[in-house]
């Protein structure tokens, strides 16, 4: 894997700021960014883009939308006005993508967040659309069930996008939260056959982990089987950006252009 098919995400380079990242990762031959919210302090969605094109990088999503359920409805409408401000900044940023983050709640069951987060989608669907932003399902792992996402599995994130039959919806496949899922394999093939693989993101699964949050590996420092993950998200028809995309307060005390060095050579080592 070449280091132009490589995109990262900004929160990887969490110490720096959105223009020293992007210059850093052109000067490293990477091909993309992924820009998250939090990276846009100080610059906005349009210096951003201008930021992007000056580097020579391409967007290949903003991060993150979402977090659609809750058990009052005044605070699911608001999650919608915010996701759609969200789309707007995309667009302005020039992101093809918003990956969404769907949100749950410890305070209902999770068939009623399930459909709030299907709700939710469909009600800024017509921005999204108008924006020419598509909306990317991400499942995140079970131990998020309770407060971050309900969509859990590839299988459920599926089920809701061929339910909404909407081209500009798909989902996001990240090796983090899904390694470990059976069922991977047939699930990642489904969403190619029905054009709904919109993002790949990848990083690794410590053994020894410190955080279940904020420590997740460099590739090739854990027990995921990338180049395995790779062959069927290659297999469905994904030609898209491997997304670097970590979180980890022990990488993000260290010096940050060792900690890219490392990240390239992992990534064409192991991915």
């Amino acid at each position: 894997m070449e280091l132009n098919r490589c995109c990262i995400h900004s929160i990887t380079n969490k110490p720096w700021k959105l223009d020293e990242a992007l210059d850093k990762y052109a000067r490293a031959g990477i091909g993309g960014v992924s820009v998250w919210q939090s990276s846009l302090e100080g610059f906005g969605a349009k210096k951003a883009a201008s930021l992007v094109k000056e580097a020579g990088l391409e967007v290949v999503s903003y991060v993150r939308g979402g977090f659609f359920a809750h058990p009052s409805g005044a605070e699911r409408q608001k999650a919608v006005d915010t996701n759609k401000r969200q789309l707007e900044e995309a667009a302005e940023l020039g992101a093809p993508l918003i990956v969404l983050v769907c949100g749950a709640s410890p305070e209902q069951s999770l068939d009623a967040s399930r459909e709030q987060i299907r709700a939710g989608i469909e009600a800024i669907l017509p921005e999204a659309e108008s924006l020419n932003v598509r909306l990317a399902i991400e499942p995140l792992h079970p131990m998020y069930a309770a407060d971050r996402s309900a969509i859990n599995t590839l299988g459920q994130a599926n089920d809701m996008a061929e339910k909404i039959q909407s081209d500009f919806v798909g989902v996001a496949v990240d090796v983090y939260h899904l390694w470990w899922d059976e069922h991977l394999k047939q699930e990642i093939l489904r969403c190619g056959k029905n054009g709904n693989l919109l993002a790949y993101h990848v990083c690794d699964w410590k053994t020894q982990t410190a955080d279940l949050l904020n420590d997740r590996g460099l590739m090739g420092e854990g027990c995921i089987d990338l180049k395995l993950i790779r062959s069927w998200v290659e297999e469905a028809g994904f030609q898209g950006f491997h997304e670097v995309e970590i979180f980890s307060n022990h990488y993000w005390q260290m010096d940050q252009d060792i900690y890219l060095e490392k990240i390239t050579q992992a990534f064409l080592k192991s991915c």
